[in-house]
């Protein structure tokens, strides 16, 4: 039965004409309408449980680090495991391109720059066992390292005193993603090469980016008697390469952006850039994406990190140099060399970290050259381009010398759109510092925090990095129950089989059990057991006076039991000393004897 209703138009409900796409105006307003509840609280029932639950290991809350079921110490903890990462150092490189006294108008340049101290201060050797280790520990919400004892993070403050480079300025922002064609544009107007020249170079790159080596093989003949556009060419290639081999160091490996080529546009405004905070943005991100499982690369300025590692874990793994001076940076301090434990020893000597190892101010001595700056106190976001990190010092108040109190929640950056907003924002810093309530007291003692600090952060954070199940068992008791003289070179350890670590000695323990069973000795207790005496011609030092880095000589004599072989040559007569006699008879065990050594013959 037809209905009286005259038919519904487009604006209602049904129309008898073909069904058209909904404009975008049309859709917009359809969301508005659904929008009528509000929306779930961000805490609804299943991540209340979820945070309850925790993760294997700790958080127990997963209020703040939400996306730990992806973290790489996640995986370590449910067993699997991920070797050391690959490391992008260029070091070397900034060796094959010198800036002598025939190019000295392009150093005068870059120095004007402020950029540089990262032509000398590059380390040309990097540690990868302990940058992966300290990698594992990064907590991509925070953008700190959690330690046993609390978080830590590089501030700018490091980033000044290692590298001696500006951390205030005008923010480095791109609008968005550079196209090739652009990056075309870019290299012909401001490196003055042909439009056939940089499309090749791009294709070969498979993106917007250049070679490290097409940089040097096409600029670095340039000297001062060229022509002026000539040295401004080389001038800007030299401060790409630069920055390509230190602060913004891409896990390509061999190439460098060309859209930083822009910040080199006029050479006099070079200097007026915050390359620290830059530098630190591209740090936190590449820090970030390595926490991945799947992630086997780690970019970045990896001089920074290691310097910022040296400086506040003295004991465990710096090597200063004697002839460094406070005037230049921090990072000429350290003669980088490459940790000898391997990655499951260093994940274990972080887990028993405690607060009395760490330096927590060890720039006490670099203030006369180098004043604390009070834009170390920002708390908001930095950024490199379109990379945008949060920045927070609350969470790390111990190594600006005040006492730790619980931080608030860190907040999510916003989009790399807002560029414009978080310019403003960094432009008004001294307005978005920590006021001095928020720094709270100043320490008593080094690390000092509150009293309810540890217990808040046990429940959020992942503090313990090596499973129980796949740890070496060395622990303190085990130690203190060794002789004296292996306590005292506890240090030096060694990976066993497995990857197990464990203490020299108890390996030369293990061989003397050994010598002392096969020399068929009744004591086979589990401490250094001394071997059965042997003949004064072949006398042994006992472990207990050997030196711990000497290798005991090891001379296994024929058991009591079993006469010794006939000799194989007979002696010479005119020896004074006559031969020993031969056994009256063979005996069993003296024929048991022969068939191991000779097995055809009786």
């Amino acid at each position: 039965m037809k209905s009286d209703m005259p038919p519904r138009t487009r604006g209602g409900y049904t129309s008898t004409a073909p069904r058209r796409r909904p404009t975008g105006s049309e859709r917009r307003r359809r969301v508005q309408l659904r929008e009528v509840e509000p929306e779930h609280p961000r805490h609804d029932r299943d991540e209340t449980e979820e945070v309850l639950e925790g993760a294997p290991g700790g958080p127990i809350d997963r209020c703040i680090l939400r996306s730990f079921h992806k973290h790489v110490a996640a995986k370590i903890w449910l067993g699997e495991d991920r070797a050391p990462l690959k490391l992008v150092n260029h070091g070397a490189k900034l060796q094959l391109w010198e800036l002598d006294v025939e190019r000295s108008r392009i150093y005068e340049t870059v120095q004007r720059s402020g950029l540089a101290p990262l032509i000398s201060c590059s380390h040309r050797v990097a540690s990868r066992p302990m940058l992966s280790a300290f990698c594992e520990r990064w907590q991509p919400e925070t953008t700190t390292f959690h330690l046993p004892f609390g978080e830590m993070t590089i501030t700018l403050d490091d980033v000044a005193s290692i590298l001696h480079i500006p951390i205030t300025g005008s923010m480095i922002s791109f609008s968005q993603p550079l196209r090739v064609d652009d990056a075309n544009a870019l290299l012909v107007e401001l490196l003055g090469t042909t439009d056939v020249e940089a499309s090749r170079e791009m294709e070969q790159c498979r993106s917007p980016s250049v070679r490290l080596q097409w940089l040097r093989e096409n600029f670095s003949t340039i000297t001062d008697v060229s022509s002026d556009d000539d040295i401004d060419f080389a001038t800007r290639a030299f401060l790409l390469h630069l920055v390509g081999c230190t602060l913004f160091a891409d896990k390509s490996a061999t190439s460098v952006g060309v859209v930083y080529l822009e910040l080199f546009r006029d050479l006099s405004m070079v200097g007026s850039y915050a390359w620290g905070a830059a530098c630190l943005a591209f740090m936190y991100r590449q820090l970030t994406t390595a926490t991945r499982f799947e992630v086997r690369q780690l970019g970045g300025y990896l001089t920074l990190l290691q310097a910022w590692i040296y400086e506040h874990f003295l004991e465990m793994f710096s090597s200063p140099d004697m002839a460094y001076i406070e005037s230049r940076p921090r990072a000429l301090r350290w003669r980088p060399h490459v940790i000898p434990d391997s990655l499951q020893s260093l994940r274990e000597r972080l887990d028993r970290l405690q607060i009395s190892d760490v330096c927590w101010e060890p720039y006490v001595d670099h203030r006369a050259e180098h004043p604390f700056p009070d834009i170390a106190w920002f708390s908001g976001c930095i950024k490199c381009g379109l990379v945008v990190e949060p920045y927070h010092p609350e969470r790390v108040l111990r190594q600006f010398g005040h006492i730790q109190t619980i931080p608030p929640r860190p907040f999510a950056p916003p989009r790399p759109d807002r560029s414009i907003l978080l310019d403003q924002y960094w432009e008004r810093w001294t307005d978005h510092v920590l006021i001095d309530q928020s720094r709270g007291r100043r320490c008593h003692y080094s690390g000092e925090s509150v009293a309810e600090y540890m217990a808040w952060y046990d429940r959020i954070s992942h503090r313990i990095v090596q499973p129980p199940h796949l740890r070496s068992g060395f622990t303190t008791d085990a130690r203190s129950s060794l002789p004296s003289h292996t306590a005292s070179t506890s240090d030096s350890r060694h990976v066993i089989s497995g990857g197990r670590q464990q203490s020299g000695d108890y390996f030369w323990g293990a061989l003397n059990e050994a010598h002392s069973i096969l020399a068929g000795s009744d004591e086979t207790s589990a401490s250094h057991s001394t071997p059965s005496p042997a003949p004064a011609s072949h006398s042994t030092p006992s472990p207990a006076t050997r030196p711990f880095f000497c290798p005991p000589t090891f001379v296994y004599p024929p058991p009591a039991s079993v006469d010794p072989p006939p000799a194989a040559v007979d002696p010479d007569p005119s020896s004074p000393v006559a031969p020993p006699a031969p056994a009256a008879g063979p005996t069993a065990s003296t024929t048991v004897y022969v068939r191991s050594k000779r097995k055809k013959k009786t």
